[in-house]
């Protein structure tokens, strides 16, 4: 299973990146830049939370981390891969590091679970950083092998919660000012009664008024969110 090499810009979006991720618990982008330079002796690590909370953000963030560092990275969502794991983990084997997202995809099918215990072996004897990602702890998302729920256990954990209103206010105002846009505080306050807290769908928001506001020639005031989103 050949996996395409891009360039880091497109692998990696800018929005995506251990420095412009929001309201991060405490020491976690410092243990996952550390992670991906290889600084220093550190367990693989597991990111827990809920759909919408960064997840995906702070896995490509630490690909791109460890890109800076001069370390070969690969990202791979599960939901991907299922039922050909054993083949898409062997194929990552040369890299440094690699972010595995959204393990519950593979909760369940005993052949996948086999192939990930194996693959972690493998990877931990090689020195090779693993990245994961869950909904929940190990013991809570439906894997049905214990000794993958073991080895998973026995990762540095870092659980992710839903932003509040001061952090959405503040990936909003990020994000915008990356592309260009001004984000006046009575167009986030319309914003923020509006939009959820998921992180991919405040990325998405922003994108379709990129587009919107360069079509329009338009500021984004009030008046034109009222008009493009309804």
């Amino acid at each position: 299973m050949s996996i395409p090499q891009l360039p880091l810009t497109l692998r990696y979006p800018p929005d995506q990146r251990l420095d412009t991720f929001v309201h991060a618990p405490a020491g976690a982008a410092e243990l996952l830049r550390a992670l991906a330079a290889q600084d220093g002796q550190f367990d693989n690590v597991y990111l827990a939370g809920p759909a919408g909370v960064g997840k995906t953000h702070l896995l490509l963030g630490t690909c791109a981390a460890a890109e800076a560092a001069a370390r070969r990275a690969a990202y791979l969502p599960l939901i991907a891969a299922t039922g050909r794991l054993r083949d898409a983990l062997e194929a990552l084997e040369g890299n440094d590091l690699i972010a595995l997202d959204g393990l519950e995809a593979i909760a369940g099918s005993r052949d996948d679970e086999v192939a990930l215990f194996d693959a972690h072996n493998r990877a931990r004897a090689a020195g090779i950083r693993l990245v994961y990602s869950a909904r929940d702890i190990p013991d809570a998302i439906g894997l049905g092998l214990p000794d993958l729920r073991s080895r998973l256990g026995q990762c540095t954990r870092i659980t992710l919660t839903p932003l509040d209103d001061e952090g959405r206010r503040e990936v909003l105002r990020q994000r915008a000012q990356r592309r260009g846009l001004v984000l006046e505080e009575p167009a986030l306050d319309w914003l923020l009664k509006r939009v959820g807290r998921d992180l991919g769908g405040l990325t998405a928001l922003l994108d379709r008024l990129d587009r919107a506001s360069l079509a329009a020639q338009r500021r984004i005031t009030v008046p034109f969110l009222r008009q493009t989103l309804g």
